[in-house]
């Protein structure tokens, strides 16, 4: 499909990236098989500026990302935010990280707009959004550069030459890195809707944000404070269509707080589960506040809320308790 096209506006903010590299403290290689590789945070230094172009080239360049305060209340910091017209092509057909990428020692979730030109997952059934891209782009969370198998897995899965895919890759443990997870609040709701049942057709527009944690010392820790600032301070809204019934029953079980394992920082139930996350239960994987504004009755309907003392106690910084 022609649609969106969103490799190609991916492929354009990659491409400029790479001409601003040395301004964003980036670096630029090829690998053996000459895929372009996009460092911006693996051996390379990286940056927030480096972090934001990351992140919408993950959106397909089809939501803004920016650096805003914080509440006050939640934490004495920066924030990430989303803002989005276009959420279920952004994130669900490009940002959510739904592809999984190994080879040997090296494992890595795949996610950008080359999912959709690759098109094996059965969300693609439920969303569409699939396209047929001459040049795919990919984002890759990963502390390693990824090895020539995994780049040509790539392009035979989406139907390209190797030198027509271009990987930006972040380790968890970098400013850019955590900069890209954070940006996800909007993505972390539709998919949880979608788990849910809801008709991701309804929402017209999304806009999320979240606190934007210190840099972890290590990859675990990071994984840990890029979580909790999505499931304890994250907020989005989004815009849809619809009943407010339907509304009512689903968005109050949309938020972090529904899910048994909330309650305590990531990295606690990380380690409970021996590491695996595929043991967490799904439903915790959700912004803490979510609210929904009903185009059709005018209503707005308002689930969960931060919680200030669970980031206090995962960041380990002077974050302000609730009220304070």
């Amino acid at each position: 499909m022609k649609g969106l096209q969103l490799n190609r506006r991916a492929l354009d903010l990659c491409d400029a990236l790479e001409r601003q590299a040395a301004e964003l403290r980036a670096s630029v290689s090829l690998t053996s098989g000459v895929t372009r590789i996009i460092d911006c945070g693996v051996q390379a230094q990286g940056g927030l500026a480096a972090g934001l172009m990351m992140a919408r080239a993950c959106l397909a360049g089809l939501a803004e990302v920016s650096i805003v305060p914080a509440r006050a209340d939640v934490w004495p910091g920066p924030a990430i935010q989303v803002v989005t017209d276009q959420p279920l092509a952004a994130c669900m057909a490009s940002q959510y990280a739904g592809w999984q990428l190994s080879a040997g020692k090296f494992f890595a979730m795949g996610s950008g707009p080359m999912r959709a030109a690759a098109g094996q997952e059965t969300l693609f059934d439920d969303i569409g959004q699939r396209e047929v891209a001459e040049h795919v782009v990919g984002v890759l969370e990963t502390s390693k550069i990824p090895p020539d198998e995994i780049c040509a897995k790539i392009a035979k899965d989406c139907g390209v030459s190797v030198d027509h895919v271009t990987l930006l890759i972040a380790r968890t443990a970098s400013i850019a890195g955590t900069v890209q997870v954070v940006a996800r609040t909007v993505e972390t709701a539709l998919h949880k809707l979608h788990t849910l049942g809801f008709d991701l057709q309804r929402v017209v527009s999304g806009v999320g944000v979240a606190p934007l944690p210190p840099i972890g010392k290590d990859d675990l820790s990071a994984i840990g404070w890029t979580n909790d600032a999505v499931l304890y301070g994250g907020e989005v809204t989004l815009w849809v269509h619809g009943d407010d019934d339907s509304l009512a029953e689903m968005g109050s079980r949309v938020p972090s707080s529904e899910s048994s394992d909330y309650g305590e920082p990531f990295a606690t139930i990380f380690e409970r589960y021996e590491r695996d996350f595929y043991k967490i239960d799904p439903l915790l994987f959700s912004p803490a506040q979510v609210s929904f504004v009903n185009l059709d009755t005018g209503r707005t309907h308002r689930y969960g809320d931060v919680n200030a003392a669970v980031l206090q106690k995962s960041f380990g910084a002077d974050a302000p308790k609730r009220g304070s």
